[in-house]
């Protein structure tokens, strides 16, 4: 049943856009893997999950989201963990881990809410804790174009979107460990190699690449 409606899925998709995602070849076929990337809007999750096939996917999506059954059903299809926000989720962080020690590629935003503009917003320090207790590598994979989809399909034109994946690195740190403090550091480190992905009008927040360092991060 998951392949017919991934099917019909991909093929409204593919309707409403032009996917340039040739940079796939790039993104190994096997795991774990971490893909760290930007969230533009609701076509994320169909856009990445379907590209990245057959690849095992692995995300998180707010809770609230399992309350209507159409989208708890897919949510689950697709095996999309429920994060219940503004406090620290322990069971959803233990299956995101459960899932990178089964080799799956788990796919999450630094930035944590969708900017809606493509233009990167600031990312938040909890999302680094999954990758500095895994020790598993993180790939950007970024995005671009999603955020004229309504403009476009009002004017009957599809929407050309871009998929680029960048180089693979670990956090490396040395403390035992992490204040928030130095979190915070981390996820600006990790999301200005997203930033580097992105076009410069895609940069937001981390448009200064001259801000840019690789203090906490060793590339592999």
């Amino acid at each position: 049943m998951i392949k017919i409606i991934n099917g019909i899925i991909n093929f409204f998709l593919k309707c409403l856009c032009k996917i340039d995602d040739s940079d796939l070849v790039n993104l190994p076929l096997e795991g774990p893997y971490i893909l760290a990337g930007n969230h533009i809007n609701f076509l994320d999750v169909p856009l990445l999950y379907l590209s990245l096939q057959p690849r095992p996917i692995i995300g998180m999506a707010k809770a609230e989201l399992w309350k209507v059954p159409v989208v708890k059903s897919l949510m689950k299809a697709w095996h999309v963990i429920p994060i219940k926000r503004g406090a620290a989720d322990v069971g959803a962080m233990r299956k995101a881990m459960e899932s990178l020690e089964e080799g799956a590629f788990f796919s999450l935003s630094p930035e944590g809410t969708r900017n809606k503009n493509g233009k990167l917003l600031k990312g938040r320090p909890g999302t680094v804790v999954i990758a500095e207790k895994s020790r598993v590598p993180i790939i950007p994979v970024v995005h671009w174009g999603g955020e004229n989809l309504k403009y476009n399909m009002k004017r009957l034109r599809r929407t050309k979107i871009t998929i680029k994946i960048g180089k693979p690195f670990i956090i490396d740190i040395q403390e035992e460990k992490m204040s928030q403090e130095l979190r915070k550091k981390v996820v600006d480190e990790v999301m200005y190699q997203i930033a580097e992905c992105l076009p410069e009008d895609y940069r937001g927040y981390y448009s200064d690449m001259s801000q840019k360092t690789t203090n906490y991060l060793k590339f592999v």
